[in-house]
């Protein structure tokens, strides 16, 4: 079981290996090839699995207001997408079809408002602009 908070359910759409570290980018391709293998998620409240190698690092950002108001909007938003709450407890598997689907709503902005002031963002909406090329949760062949 990998556990994810709501907003790293965007994150995924757009990971291409780009992390805070070494460690982290490690950690994060090891959940994204678990992801890819078809293993259920859970979504938690606070640090996650992808979190964990800077959770002690990072822990008033991970706990921080910005990040919890991240977490609600991406949950609403991914939730209505996917016509399913998405909260502390809900388990699913993402699919091809899911990621795809996600990412046509994110292409259209139609679930970024978690997005907005994330240190990310400009990295991710290049990668959406160019077709989700390189990504690696259920890699896009652009």
């Amino acid at each position: 079981m990998i556990h994810l908070r709501p907003h790293h359910l965007l994150c995924l759409l757009t990971y291409v290996g780009k992390g805070y570290s070494p460690t982290f980018v490690e950690n994060y391709d090891r959940i994204v090839a678990r992801l890819n293998d078809g293993e259920e998620i859970e979504i938690t409240d606070g640090p996650d699995d992808i979190c964990a190698p800077i959770a002690c690092d990072m822990s008033e950002h991970c706990h921080g207001a910005s990040v919890i108001s991240r977490d609600a909007l991406a949950a609403r938003d991914v939730g209505r997408i996917l016509a399913m709450e998405i909260a502390p407890g809900t388990r699913t598997q993402l699919s091809p079809e899911t990621i795809t689907r996600l990412r046509a709503a994110f292409t259209s902005n139609e679930i970024r408002d978690a997005c907005t002031g994330c240190d990310w963002e400009a990295l991710c909406t290049q990668i959406a602009a160019k077709g989700y090329v390189a990504t690696r949760v259920f890699p896009s062949v652009g």
